[in-house]
């Protein structure tokens, strides 16, 4: 009589089927949270400003702003047209990308590669944006009619380029955010920040830079509820004021205002009834307790 095989080897393998089920079963448990949590997880954000002119929206990094922001003010404290503006973003937009370089062609440097050996000033002044800026304008103004001249040859006039045609490609970004800064086109340019770290802004910090941009204007802060700190700016009275002209001054800072709000950790920029927020990374429409009174720009540092 044949005799029946034991059953201890079939245990065997059924437990073993069984403890690998149990870890598959835990491996895609474990799976499916990871996947779940990354879903939960905001995507990170992408640091960037635009400016929307006549339907079309052009982009500029942080850095490449916050210059803009200055050659902008510049041209606004010393009176100049926006055109000037347009001529000074679209030079620097060619010669440096907007950022302010410490290389370039043969001893070229800077913003606007500007070239100690013909004329422009030391290296060193020549890769300080506010220098480099300013002689710029310096240079332009002299150039007869420059305010009807095509980009090409206004910014020839001053650069004399190798390339001279090449200014031309930059133009209708450099006219947006000329519009925009001047305050020509309110509402028009908006920043997508990360939240700034605790602290990072200080009254002391906005204040410098707002008089070494745009000039002497008075500045005004007081602590809010929530830690934070708002600091508003009074608009230099005009000779000749007018609601139009204080309203289009307003957006002029306050753009300025977005365009720096990264280095400077503003969280909210306010004025003529719309507000600036750095969480919804856009302008709408203010709150009778977010409005600042006419004729003023309102900034808010984080707590």
């Amino acid at each position: 009589m044949a005799r029946r095989r034991p059953r201890r080897h079939r245990g065997r393998r059924a437990g073993c089927l069984a403890v690998a089920l149990v870890v598959a079963l835990g491996g895609g448990v474990a799976a499916v949270v990871t996947v779940l949590r990354l879903q939960d997880e905001a995507p990170p954000v992408v640091q960037r400003c635009a400016a929307t002119v006549d339907g079309t929206t052009w982009f500029l990094s942080p850095e490449q702003a916050d210059n803009a922001a200055l050659i902008a003010a510049t041209a606004v404290r010393r009176g100049l047209p926006a055109r000037a503006v347009t001529i000074g973003l679209a030079t620097a937009l060619q010669e440096s990308k907007l950022v302010n370089v410490d290389y370039g062609d043969r001893d070229s440097l800077g913003l606007f590669q500007q070239r100690p050996s013909q004329g422009w000033g030391t290296p060193e002044q020549v890769q300080d944006p506010v220098y480099a800026t300013g002689i710029f304008y310096d240079r332009l103004v002299q150039v007869p009619g420059y305010e009807e001249l095509p980009i090409t040859e206004a910014a020839q006039a001053v650069q004399r380029s190798g390339y001279p045609d090449a200014y031309a490609q930059h133009e209708v970004r450099a006219r947006a955010y000329a519009s925009a800064l001047t305050g020509w086109s309110p509402a028009a340019l908006s920043c997508t920040l990360r939240d700034p770290a605790p602290g990072m802004g200080t009254v002391e910090a906005v204040t410098a830079r707002l008089h070494r941009d745009l000039g002497e204007l008075p500045v005004t802060s007081a602590p809010r509820e929530d830690g934070g700190v708002d600091v508003v700016i009074d608009l230099v009275p005009l000779s000749a004021p007018d609601e139009a002209a204080v309203e289009r001054r307003g957006w002029s800072v306050a753009q300025w205002a977005v365009a720096v709000a990264e280095p400077l950790g503003l969280t909210q920029v306010a004025t003529a009834g719309q507000v600036w927020d750095r969480t919804e990374a856009s302008w709408t429409a203010a709150t009778a307790a977010d409005a600042p009174t006419t004729g003023q720009v309102r900034l808010t540092l984080a707590p």
